[in-house]
């Protein structure tokens, strides 16, 4: 299969294919047209000597400077030289991988100026694997992704690190080993590839994605809660939920259905309590939340991964060139702050339903710390620590990005977005979260054990039976990091989900 591109159709799916499983990459001939339009307009405007930022003109504060048609060259490259400031350890390959699909895409509308062997020979390195070394700090998130982009622009021009079969080498190494040209930047190259939020979005969209199959996730743990702790079900009577509208908590409330639908354990009722907390009464209405909040993110992603975000911008058929700011990386970074607090709520949610597992005064009867052999036996006690710190961090990590600005560039650049930092936040956000969620899995189906394991409905005995297959029962203390290391992976590729829709689909 081949993802097939043009500037306005890509989906979140289709990046997710090329970053994570090697999609080739497709640029359609009518793209392809267009790209060469607007370089010929370029050429066009050159030779007449007109003044434009970026081809003829400095850069930033150095607008103002008029640079001669014999310089045009070397501005590109001292550009790219000049702004490979990031710092920090290598971004993951699948955001290295998106961030160069997500260029091509927004290069590939025709409005960037670039030539096309230029386009195609980052499309070629896509395809053949050749990842450029991106340190993951030094994004302001306004101008572009400067630093992190003239990263990859150097692999480009044969210089800088790039991973290629798994080894990290010379660009210029990588580039000769998988039979690419590297390539000499004319004018208005350097800029157009360096100056758009792809950077911010490539981590942004793998978090998404990742949140998405978190969401189900969360409503498998609380079900599996609900088993342990004999939930009360009618609280997700669709009654409920239709008469305040949000479709996700309306989503959230079925799902609690079909995977508790059967159960003998989490009934319509229960004679000994009138209510359940609201770590699991209200699940619509918190996990709903989130997944509404989820589902903007999506919509403004998709948005912004079809999205010319460079400056100036080229519109041939209209005989202009456009000095603007598509470059700003606030839509992004607004979005993204808000994609953090929605994952937050999951984790900070979670950790109150894996107190009530422990804790023999909310547990239901459950023995104190879910351990048969208490006192000699601390059982979950430190898992529900381990939970309640990275809940405290993602509090931290929650602070949004988006309300600190600091001016650059001489004060011309004077609110800067931060987008990527809020993407990168959301990242660790999600880690947390995937962890803190994998602590309730294992807690309750700890608890699901001691209570005999009978009755399960048939979407948590799915849950259930994938567990049993890697983690045993805990009857006398263990070294929890390796059980809990489980969970996390079971979360993180999405296996624990996979085995739950064999037996019942979910929304």
């Amino acid at each position: 299969m081949s993802v097939t591109i043009n500037g306005t159709k890509l989906t979140v799916e289709e990046v997710i294919r090329v970053a994570r499983f090697n999609e080739e990459v497709v640029i359609t001939p009518e793209a392809q047209a267009a790209v060469k339009k607007a370089r010929d307009y370029v050429d066009k405007k050159l030779a007449e000597g007109a003044v434009i930022y970026g081809l003829t003109t400095g850069f930033g504060k150095f607008a103002d400077t008029c640079i001669s048609c014999d310089e045009t060259a070397d501005l590109q490259r001292n550009l790219i030289i000049s702004h490979t400031c990031a710092l920090g350890k290598g971004l993951p390959r699948e955001v290295v991988r998106a961030a160069m699909l997500l260029r091509c895409n927004a290069l590939s509308r025709g409005h960037s100026g670039i030539r096309p062997d230029t386009l195609n020979t980052l499309v070629s390195m896509l395809n053949k694997g050749v990842h450029p070394v991106i340190p993951e700090k030094g994004s302001l998130g306004a101008s572009g992704d400067l630093a992190p982009l003239s990263h990859m622009v150097l692999t480009m021009i044969g210089e800088g690190d790039a991973e290629y079969k798994d080894e990290v080498m010379p660009g210029a190494e990588a580039m000769k080993k998988a039979g690419i040209p590297t390539i000499e930047l004319a004018a208005k190259e350097g800029l157009a590839l360096i100056n758009g939020t792809q950077i911010m979005t490539a981590i942004g969209v793998n978090v998404l994605w990742d949140a998405m199959n978190l969401l189900k996730v969360a409503d498998i743990a609380t079900a599996m809660t609900a088993e342990a702790l004999n939930g009360i079900k009618k609280a997700y009577d669709h009654k409920v939920h239709d008469v305040r509208g949000h479709q996700g908590q309306k989503d959230v409330a079925k799902n609690l259905l079909i995977l508790l639908e059967g159960s003998d354990n989490a009934q319509e009722t229960n004679p000994n309590k009138v209510q359940d907390p609201y770590s699991l009464r209200c699940i619509p209405q918190i996990h709903g939340a989130s997944r509404d909040s989820v589902q903007y993110v999506y919509e403004a992603v998709t948005r912004e991964i079809n999205a010319v975000t460079d400056n100036p911008l080229i519109f041939p058929d209209e005989d202009e060139v456009i000095s603007g700011g598509n470059f700003h990386g606030q839509p992004m970074a607004l979005a993204f702050d808000f994609l953090k607090m929605a994952i937050s709520e999951l984790a900070d949610v979670s950790e109150r339903r894996t107190e009530r597992l422990v804790n023999p005064q909310l547990s239901e009867g459950l023995p104190a710390f879910l351990t048969k052999h208490g006192g000699v036996c601390s059982g979950f006690m430190i898992a529900q620590y381990a939970a309640a710190s990275m809940v405290s961090e993602n509090k931290i990590y929650a602070h949004p990005a988006c309300v600190d600005s600091i001016p650059s560039s001489g004060n011309q650049e004077d609110h800067v977005s931060m987008g990527t930092t809020a993407a990168r936040t959301a990242a660790l956000i999600l880690d947390n979260a995937q962890k803190v969620l994998g602590i309730e899995l294992f807690a309750a189906s700890q608890g699901i054990w001691l209570r005999g394991e009978q009755g399960l409905a048939k979407g948590t005995k799915a849950a259930y039976d994938f567990i049993r297959k890697t983690v045993e029962p805990v009857d006398q203390d263990v070294i929890m990091h390796y059980e809990l290391k489980k969970f996390d992976e079971m979360i993180k590729n999405n296996s624990i989900v996979e085995s739950v829709e064999k037996a019942v689909k979910l929304i």
